[in-house]
């Protein structure tokens, strides 16, 4: 029970995290959308009242329901955008209710009725049972809601790691994201000066990577100067665990794939030379690391551009360059590509408003224009924070150059970083296995289980766990 409750507490911290980070203000102010089905679009506001026009109401022709997980304020901006979409939206949140919110909206999807989702979010942790496993079965083809997927993915330029997480077992998408969460190498430049002269990200990223060996380099170089690496072997897992080919679950039976295998010797050896201050992942000897109050100095962590818009900047010890380390840092490419968090979009095909609902997800998930919700996304027209969008079109025109990063512009990094990660290699299960292959590589690498055991004790709780057939 003590590990589930770790668990537990650790995921509500990370969600926590990954629902703040939505977006940074900008001085672009968006035009009129293109109105919504049957809707009656009231013109854009000018500044002279007098050319304002009141648009009368239309009266609405049915509710859609929408269940997530946190009060999204995507919806909200929805709302704003468009006055005059007929339907009413009514919005159902399961943060602060004890109850399970995916057995839930599972019992609603199957029950049907008047208050059954119509559109419902879900984060990456779980999207693959509502892709690929037994939850599938509920979600509508895009196309079926009158979406022109193919086309507007390659208007959109969407990375593959989205596609491939939303694509059913006939290979059709049922779900995509808006939030881009490839992740990048976060680093010091302070630092990167110190050790080798330059702090430029183009060459950073030559010395850390790509792939493990250069980083382990890298790590013995600033070793030399008394700096980690990396604060922790926990910083590592999530570019090592997407990197991988194989899912942890295939057919049923449980897949241990070299590379992630390998973690247990890449923590180990990050353990035994002393490259990181040994810290776990959201505690507070991790967060003292970004703001150079550990043991020594650490030189980067590894994550998406919530991370260094949630994480960094409200643990970096300042508010402004010269502040702490704020101001210090910058992003390049990672050693290994991954992603890390994020929400899709998934639609009933039972709804009975499908064209609404369509139009609905495509303005979230497909939209490149200057009024679709990526581009305010991106440039933090949603709540005053600027994130990387899935969309490769939207990122390229509104670049993001933030003070923290010493102005570098950190989208056409994540851009890029977003083309490296994989979606093929996830499973339904992965939450719970990931928890258990770190708990155990943890005590492998500090000398308190053999390799074998470790590998041993895993495979017995997924076994015992989940049920998982185990060879």
């Amino acid at each position: 029970m003590k590990r589930f409750a770790a668990l537990f507490l650790s995921l509500l911290i990370l969600m926590s995290v990954i629902m703040a980070g939505c977006g940074g203000t900008t001085n672009n102010t968006p035009g009129s959308p293109d109105p919504a089905p049957d809707a009656k679009v009231s013109p854009t506001p000018s500044e002279d009242a007098a050319d304002q026009v009141t648009a009368t109401p239309m009266p609405k022709k049915g509710v859609i329901h929408i269940y997530c997980l946190y009060d999204d304020q995507i919806f909200t901006k929805f709302k704003e955008f468009h006055p005059d979409f007929p339907y009413e939206i009514e919005m159902h949140y399961f943060a602060t209710v004890e109850i399970s919110f995916h057995e839930y909206l599972v019992e609603l999807l199957d029950a049907g009725g008047e208050d059954a989702p119509d559109i419902y979010l879900i984060e990456s942790a779980n999207v693959k049972e509502y892709s690929e496993g037994d939850a599938a079965r509920y979600a509508a083809p895009y196309k079926d809601l009158g979406i022109d997927v193919d086309s507007l993915i390659k208007e959109a330029d969407i990375p593959q790691y989205v596609i491939d997480m939303g694509t059913n077992p006939e290979g059709q998408i049922v779900g995509l994201t808006y939030h881009g969460t490839g992740g990048a190498f976060i680093y010091r430049r302070s630092i990167a000066k110190e050790v080798w002269g330059t702090d430029d990200p183009e060459i950073i990223q030559s010395k850390i990577g790509p792939g493990w060996e250069k980083f382990f380099d890298a790590a013995d170089d600033l070793k030399a100067r008394g700096y980690g690496i990396v604060s922790g072997y926990d910083d590592i897992w999530k570019a090592v665990e997407n990197s991988s080919e194989i899912p942890w679950v295939v057919d049923g039976r449980l897949v241990i794939d070299p590379r992630r295998e390998a973690f247990l010797d890449l923590a180990k050896q990050l353990h035994d030379n002393r490259y990181t201050n040994n810290s776990i992942s959201w505690t507070d000897e991790w967060y003292a690391d970004m703001r150079d109050e550990g043991q020594k100095k650490i030189f980067g962590f590894l994550g998406p551009s919530w991370f260094v818009e949630f994480i960094i900047r409200n643990n970096c010890g300042g508010k402004e360059p010269g502040e702490g380390t704020y101001g210090d840092w910058a992003v390049c490419e990672p050693p290994a590509g991954f992603f890390w968090g994020g929400t899709w979009v998934f639609a009933s095909k039972n709804t009975r408003h499908k064209d609404a609902v369509g139009y609905i997800i495509k303005w979230i998930t497909l939209d490149s224009s200057d009024t679709g919700l990526q581009y305010l996304w991106a440039t933090g027209a949603v709540d005053g924070h600027r994130e990387a969008a899935a969309s490769g079109t939207v990122m390229r025109k509104c670049p993001a150059q933030l003070d923290i990063l010493g102005c570098q512009d950190m989208f056409e990094v994540y851009d890029r970083c977003a083309r490296l990660a994989k979606g093929n290699n996830k499973a339904e299960y992965d939450e719970m296995i990931n928890y258990w292959w770190l708990e155990q590589a943890r005590e492998y690498a500090k000398g308190n289980k053999t390799r074998k055991q470790a590998i041993e004790d895993f495979r017995r709780n997924v076994k015992d766990e989940l049920g998982i057939i185990v060879e």
